[in-house]
């Protein structure tokens, strides 16, 4: 017996029960260890860039495979968990998730640093649902379940921050595989500690796990994702219309073999709750609307602006702050206002933050970056929270896990997808630009591939054409992140016109369950 379950006796209210914080502790470790590591890719691109040489295409791949991979796993792995049990799920993906950092540390080519990190997508598949399902689980009392799901969320935010910083830090004195190495003792201390805290949770009768649901959902998003991002960087291609359709068919065949199965992989009937099915969707154009400033702000930073890589984490930091602050008063804004006020302000405030950036240039000064990031923390902590409370309170606490892999996929899902597109807005606009007339071939090309690319392409010429190449191309560089932030602004926008509607009447619990 657990030592959360013995504690939960000694009380004879589970729902009660002082433990539950104690296995709260825990859960927030392996939130930091995902959060810790969504931020380090980014503000590692640029050494990374330079080191492995990547192209234009892969580098967006070493961006969102890891999402492409974990949005098709991160139901399977729900699933799994309600069935084998959470605790177990997540102790072993947080085993797997440091031995597979280490991969990603010392890959040596783009095409053995994107394999690493598919692998770290099916480790990281394992962990969030576990962790929002198991609180759950623990917490019976709505409102405390809004707090834990606000401390949740805070922590998230919280290592968002502290990865650039960490990660800056050791970006300055060491090369860029170390800020993967950074998960190592996060995991050790979660896999230790967990096993003596955290309580044991599963569906009593989830039925057997029907490994071909999961071969249909893991192809089918990865062959729509695959063919999207196709299309937006190199236009409609057979190969991309087949993937599409094999894709689009397989998620198709998917749902159709739920209705079949006495125990379903996802019971589909969960969308057809408004609030639920309402949520989901605002958190994945929310994601969208971000993903192309949250992917390429720190190039801008450094690349641009000429930042340090620690310089580049601290300026960071006000979008975690704000997101922390609302993060743990969302729920009880939420039940003195209403749920589709406090999703919709949040969203709408993200939005115009994204359309005041697209006001930068190449020498714009910080207050307006800090200002814009705090605001879109600020949103992001109010919408992000109450939404995560409203799909968990959607459903009976045996599916949580199912719940929680819905909702995380439609994060992954919408980051990889917004990488793709709003990437290859960046990219696009980008590679338009004109080197000069007297830069060879090869430099030029080299150049178009990446701002990576052109700074260390502009070695090789004389420092007055190096300098004319390198501020056209920071120009290009940041035209396209101001139209990738249009973009954004008008889709949270829109988003928060419809959270409006679709959320309607939703309210969060309060009464405590039995």
């Amino acid at each position: 017996m657990s030592r959360t379950e013995q504690l939960n006796r000694q009380t004879g209210a589970e729902g009660k029960s002082p433990g539950r914080w104690l296995a709260l502790s825990v859960l927030v470790l392996a939130v930091l260890l995902v959060a810790v590591d969504a931020t380090v890719l980014g503000l590692a691109t640029p050494s990374l860039s330079e080191d492995l040489k990547p192209s234009g295409t892969q580098l967006l791949w070493i961006g969102d495979i890891y999402s492409f991979v974990i949005a098709g796993l991160l139901v399977s792995m729900g699933s799994l968990g309600d069935r084998i049990g959470r605790k177990k799920l997540l102790l072993g993906g947080a085993a797997a998730f440091g031995a597979v950092s280490v991969l990603n540390a010392y890959a040596t080519s783009p095409e053995m640093m994107i394999v690493a990190r598919a692998l770290l997508g099916v480790a990281g598949a394992t962990l969030m649902p576990s962790t929002l399902a198991l609180i759950r689980n623990i917490f019976h009392d709505p409102k405390e379940r809004s707090l834990a799901i606000g401390i949740w969320g805070a922590t998230a935010s919280a290592g968002a921050a502290i990865g650039p910083v960490l990660g800056g830090a050791l970006l300055q004195h060491f090369y860029w595989g170390s800020v993967f190495l950074i998960n190592l003792p996060v995991m050790a201390v979660l896999v230790l500690v967990g096993i003596k805290l955290l309580p044991e949770s599963r569906n009593p009768v989830a039925g057997p796990w029907d490994l071909v649901s999961v071969g249909l959902s893991l192809g089918g998003v990865i062959g729509v994702v695959y063919a999207v991002k196709e299309v937006a960087t190199h236009g409609p291609t057979w190969e991309v219309w087949a993937a599409a359709v094999l894709g689009a068919g397989a998620l198709y065949a998917f749902v159709r073999r739920q209705f079949t199965l006495t125990a379903p992989l996802l019971d589909i009937r969960l969308f057809r709750h408004r609030g639920f099915s309402g949520a989901v969707f605002a958190d994945l154009l929310t994601v969208f609307g971000l993903s192309g400033l949250v992917f390429f702000l720190s190039q801008f930073l450094q690349l641009v602006q000429g930042y340090e890589p620690l310089q580049a984490g601290l300026a960071e930091i006000p979008a975690a702050v704000g997101a922390v602050v609302t993060g743990l008063l969302a729920g009880r804004y939420a039940r003195r206002y209403s749920v589709r006020s406090i999703v919709a302000f949040g969203l709408a405030a993200i939005g115009l933050a994204l359309g005041a950036l697209t006001l930068i240039h190449q020498e714009s000064g910080y207050p307006l970056l800090g200002a814009a990031l705090l605001v879109v923390g600020l949103g992001a902590g109010f919408s992000f929270t109450v939404t995560a409370d409203v799909i968990l309170s959607s459903v009976p606490k045996e599916q949580a896990g199912s719940a929680s892999a819905v909702s995380e996929t439609a994060y992954e899902l919408g980051a990889a997808l917004g990488i793709a597109l709003l990437g290859s807005v960046v990219t696009g606009a980008y590679q338009s630009f004109i080197a000069p007339a007297s830069v060879p071939a090869p430099v030029a090309d080299a150049a178009h591939e990446s701002l990576g690319g052109a700074l260390e392409a502009a070695k090789a010429l004389d420092p007055d054409t190096a300098r004319v190449m390198v501020e056209a191309a920071q120009e290009a560089f940041v035209d396209g992140l101001r139209l990738a932030c249009g973009v954004g602004a008008a889709v949270l926008l829109a988003t928060a016109v419809a959270a409006w509607f679709l959320l309607k009447g939703q309210e969060l619990q309060d009464g405590i369950e039995h």
